[in-house]
């Protein structure tokens, strides 16, 4: 008899861990459809690379939907280079972002601005000011891009 209630226990605890209920079951469903799926994002990866006289510049930038992301390399003729990250947004033609990077020895974080067009990223230079440690553009309206050194797209080396 004890045999009998142990087994009626367990087939109860069975059938109620395997319901079938088609409501649930779809109400399941459909919450299931509202969480967004983890999808891997490839970013639309673009290089640039300029020179001027004997300074040159490496521009790879890493786009993604909301975000760009990416390295910058100042190499400027008998000077210290300086390399480091990028991180910022495209709006419109033109990228704003912060490039954190490293100067004779030294860690520092400024905006950079690239107005991208036609297959070039031409730096933009502006009124800067100081603020929470870095160097930010006092107004973007006022980025001149005329003057800026142009870099052209090219191909992007295999890392």
């Amino acid at each position: 008899m004890k045999l009998f209630q142990i087994m009626l226990f367990i087939a109860i605890c069975f059938a109620v861990a395997c319901n079938n209920n088609p409501e649930q079951s779809s109400s399941l469903n459909d919450d299931s459809r509202s969480v967004p799926e983890n999808k891997i994002m490839i970013p639309n990866m673009v290089c640039y690379s300029g020179s001027s006289g004997k300074d040159t510049v490496f521009l790879k930038l890493e786009k993604f939907p909301n975000a760009v992301t990416g390295s910058l390399l100042y190499n400027f003729f008998e000077k210290d280079k300086s390399s480091g990250d990028i991180d910022g947004r495209l709006d419109g033609d033109m990228l704003i972002a912060d490039y954190t990077f490293m100067s004779e020895g030294k860690q520092s974080t400024r905006q950079v601005a690239f107005l991208i067009q036609n297959s070039m990223a031409t730096e933009g230079y502006g009124p800067v000011e100081e603020k929470e440690g870095k160097m930010v553009f006092t107004n973007l309206a006022e980025i001149d891009f005329s003057k800026g050194i142009q870099l052209h797209q090219i191909t992007c080396p295999v890392e």
